[in-house]
């Protein structure tokens, strides 16, 4: 086989390669990629002091809130950036397509590293419904 074709064939797999890990993992804004111990940390916090529950449901399937399990984003186009945008901001009244608001991280005491783990968690719920 000529020199350049398997130049060019490496140069292939390699990009295929890089290209399927970057694909594996989401890469929130700060560089760190999501994985399964901060979508885990996100459910944690999800389920406790950041109460998400109380407005989106133990299962996430809405409330007072909309569900999060659904493939209908309501306020976004669902990537993992919206979700951490729409925690950290909230939502307000006249923002609210249903008119109900939602304070900057529901109201409660999180912090910003707690935040995106919540936003992993939430990401991850649409994904294990094929959205």
């Amino acid at each position: 086989m000529n020199v350049r074709i398997r130049v060019v064939i490496l140069s292939l797999v390699v990009i295929a390669l890089g290209t399927t890990s970057v694909k594996a993992q989401a890469v929130p804004e700060g560089g760190s990629a999501v994985t399964p111990a901060l979508v885990a940390r996100g459910d944690s916090v999800y389920h406790g002091p950041g109460n998400c529950y109380a407005c989106h449901g133990a299962k996430a399937e809405g409330l007072v809130g909309p569900s999060l399990v659904d493939a209908e984003w309501i306020h976004s186009k669902g990537t993992y950036e919206d979700i951490l945008a729409q925690i950290n901001q909230g939502i307000t009244k006249e923002q609210s397509k249903s008119g109900i608001p939602m304070p900057a991280k529901g109201g409660s005491a999180i912090s910003d590293e707690d935040a995106k783990a919540v936003a992993a968690y939430v990401h991850s719920l649409g994904k294990k419904q094929g959205s």
